[in-house]
């Protein structure tokens, strides 16, 4: 015996080779719920397949299909019959054919001449309804309809769990079975709410439990009602009329339910229920359809759930209905569990480049910041910055942030968002997106930039739980490490680090840089040098350095460099007259004058006559100039081209740079110390205004100095008030001289 799938499928093979119209009208409804839909659709199993999955995944289009299948085929084009003539339809053949429509038909007929004859006329209104074919033995008890099938909403699939939850009992339970319960026998009761109140499962369950027995018929959308009574007419059984949608159901024009037909069922004892949508409700309210509503006996059924509806899901032993009652706000635990997965799927969706690339990247900032611990309304500039370290999304372009956020906030299904508002300025991903994200598998990791954000965020902005934050962080990097992911060691280590957690900080590390993480082995190369450990520092710097880690590259230099002073100080207490010269050289540029001459002097004794530029410049520097231009003298006539540009400041002869245009040139974010250097050119000619606006500018630029420099002018013009603010923020920026300024004036830092 074929199954429903199986005769629904070969139906619409039939109808969609007799109607190009009615075989895209299939591909459409198939294509929106599977991709190559018509690939699949050659194959009679797989298109068997597609259809059981529609009729237990999406009832609604399973019954498009139906109601596609169920209507009748075109009629033939007329053609002429020995008249020789266009006569119209003519039917020809024995009296056992049966023909549907509207038809002459001269089957039995006498005919006298070719154009004259006795006609039978027989009428025939409406195409054979699906429901002629019926047997009501055949519909299953109310204790025995698969909500599923009937239009109940999927949820997310749980591993060993049935598709759907267990079913809670509703506030509403014992209004819907007392009319259910009352007399008379026959009677119309519709479940109205919003769309998702869970309206279809909780009528389904009423009827399961008032009656268990009876047997259910649910048309197809669209489906002709009106042999319905003919078809019952004589049984004593009593049967209930399932009309999910109602007003898909309605209407004499479509052949749906309306008064009279109603009329006639409820005489017959048959019980019609049905679900309505409070908007499809004011819809058909102002329609002439509406007029059967006024013979329907109405339950209301709220789409947020009570508290005691709540604690009931929670105590209900699954772990879909404890999550929703955890997380769903007004929109109710039934549209929590309808549409969440739409809406993740709809999120899913939209990385593609051309939809909404941006959107979802920074619906994805917001759920892995959540997931970092970050609960609550995130800033939207803290979304900004975290959606931009996803390399692996494309066309970012196409989308403005502000449109890519008006698009998340959107109301999906009338119901949920995917980011939510949380006022000033500040976003929210569903929860239900969070959720999904932290019970499933394959979704990436949260960005390392990511977690720095979350991190930084946790420990500046008292609304998050730092303590939270660093938990889950360290969580999530040891589950990391404990993989062999180098890049969790590292994480691991760098969060020991700056919690001052010293010994582990050291250890992961040290375990990160083993791993080939070269910012692992700067840092802990830092450590080495932090604790006076500089020779084993030394291979954990170059390791980062020659990687392109600046600052290891730096502390490896500044590592090198003591150990240059250091041999060069055995070389030179060795008389060696070369390495006390670079002593010299070295000590003279860290300002250790003194230490210097002694050197150079060690040099000279030793008759090391390169060393006559570095005592030139020592003896300038003092201001000793006589002294300078005889040894850079030396020098220069040793073709010491250096030396020989010396000699020319010592002698006084005209700079090659004006100290104006120099600093002018160079007074740009490129040199940002240099815009405090012009402005102190320009005080010094007497152009304050000017000064104030380049001491302005090397502010922004971030150079301390050159607040201290405004707030220094701003005393000497007798503006003390403006002095101090100017102090404070050089102080700020740690200027030891504006720290020393508000320090002698203590009364200067009272706000």
């Amino acid at each position: 015996m074929a199954t429903e799938s199986e005769a629904l499928r070969d139906a619409l093979e039939s109808v969609m080779d007799e109607s190009p119209e009615r075989a895209q009208r299939v591909m459409d409804v198939l294509s929106w719920y599977f991709t190559d839909a018509s690939r699949i659709w050659a194959s009679p199993t797989n298109a068997m397949n597609m259809l059981d999955t529609l009729r237990h995944v999406h009832p609604e289009a399973y019954a498009e299909l139906q109601a596609v299948a169920s209507q009748p085929a075109a009629l033939p084009a007329p053609r002429s019959v020995t008249a020789g003539r266009d006569i119209g339809v003519a039917v020809t053949g024995d009296d056992n054919t049966v023909v549907t429509g509207d038809h002459v038909d001269f089957r039995g007929g006498t005919f006298h001449q070719p154009v004259v004859g006795v006609q039978h006329v027989r009428h025939s209104y409406g195409a054979d309804s699906a429901i002629q074919r019926l047997v009501p033995d055949d519909w299953p008890p109310a204790k025995d309809v698969e909500p599923l099938a009937h239009g109940v909403r999927p949820t997310s699939n749980v591993s060993g769990r049935p598709l759907l939850p267990p079913y809670v009992e509703r506030e509403v339970d014992d209004a819907i079975k007392t009319v259910l319960t009352g007399a008379p026998a026959g009677k119309f009761v519709v479940v109205l709410g919003e769309a998702y109140a869970g309206k279809t499962r909780t009528a389904l369950r009423a009827v399961a439990e008032v009656l268990p027995d009876t047997r259910v018929f649910a048309p197809g959308r669209g489906e002709d009602l009106r042999l319905l009574p003919s078809l019952l007419r004589g049984r004593r059984e009593p049967c209930v009329l399932w009309l999910d949608d109602l007003d898909v159901h309605l209407g004499a024009g479509a052949h749906g339910l309306e008064p009279r037909l109603l009329a006639q069922l409820t005489g017959q004892g048959v019980v019609v229920v049905a679900t309505l949508r409070e908007e499809a409700y004011d819809d058909v309210r102002q329609s002439v359809d509406g007029r059967v509503l006024d013979l329907a006996r109405f339950v209301e059924l709220p789409r947020e759930w009570s508290a005691g509806e709540r604690e009931r899901a929670r105590s209900a032993g699954d772990v879909r209905l404890a999550e929703a009652a955890r997380h769903s706000g007004p929109e109710g635990i039934a549209a929590y569990l309808a549409v969440g997965p739409q809406l993740w799927e709809d999120w899913q969706r939209a990385r593609r480049a051309d939809r909404h690339p941006r959107g979802h990247a920074l619906v994805r900032a917001a759920i892995d910041l959540a997931r970092c611990g970050l609960r609550g309304p995130l800033p939207q500039e803290l979304l900004v910055k975290a959606h931009e370290s996803y390399e692996d999304v494309t066309g970012l372009e196409r989308e403005s942030v502000a449109d890519a956020l008006a698009w998340a906030a959107e109301k999906r299904f009338g119901v949920l968002r995917l980011l939510r508002g949380g006022g000033a300025g500040k976003w929210e991903a569903a929860p239900y997106l969070v959720e999904a994200v932290l019970k499933g598998e394959g979704h990436p990791v949260v960005d390392s930039a990511v977690w720095d954000l979350a991190l930084e965020a946790a420990r500046t902005d008292t609304a998050y739980d730092f303590e939270t934050v660093t938990k889950t962080a360290r969580e999530a990097f040891r589950r990391a490490a404990e993989r062999g992911d180098g890049r969790g060691m590292l994480r691991l280590g760098l969060l020991a680090e700056s919690l001052g957690e010293g010994a582990e900080a050291e250890e992961w590390l040290r375990r990160a840089a083993e791993a080939g993480q070269t910012e692992g082995a700067g840092r802990l190369g830092r450590m080495l040098v932090e604790r006076g450990e500089e020779k084993e520092a030394a291979a954990f710097l170059e390791t980062a350095a020659e990687a392109g880690d600046g600052k290891a590259a730096m502390l490896l230099g500044k590592v090198l460099l003591g150990q240059t002073r250091r041999w060069l100080e055995v070389g030179a207490e060795a008389d060696d007259p070369e390495a006390a010269h670079l002593l010299g050289d070295l000590l003279l540029g860290s300002g250790e004058f003194d230490e210097a001459s002694h050197w150079y002097m060690k040099a000279e004794q030793r008759g090391h006559a390169p060393v006559a530029r570095s005592s030139g410049a020592y003896a300038f520097l003092e201001g000793w100039t006589e002294i300078a231009a005889v040894y850079l003298t030396r020098a220069a006539d040793a073709g010491d081209t250096v030396a020989a540009d010396l000699l020319k400041l010592v002698r006084g002869e005209p700079a090659d740079h004006d100290a104006e245009e120099y600093f002018k040139y160079h007074g740009s974010r490129a040199y940002p110390l240099d815009a405090t250097h012009y402005g102190l050119v320009m005080e010094m000619r007497g152009r304050l205004d000017q000064a104030r606006a380049e001491y302005e500018k090397a502010y922004e630029y971030g150079d301390a100095y050159g607040a201290y420099r405004l707030a220094a002018l701003l005393d000497k013009q007798g503006n003390p008030d403006e002095a101090r603010t100017w102090y404070r923020k050089a102080a700020g920026m740690g200027h030891p001289a504006a720290k020393k300024a508000l320090a002698e004036n203590p009364d200067t830092v009272k706000e």
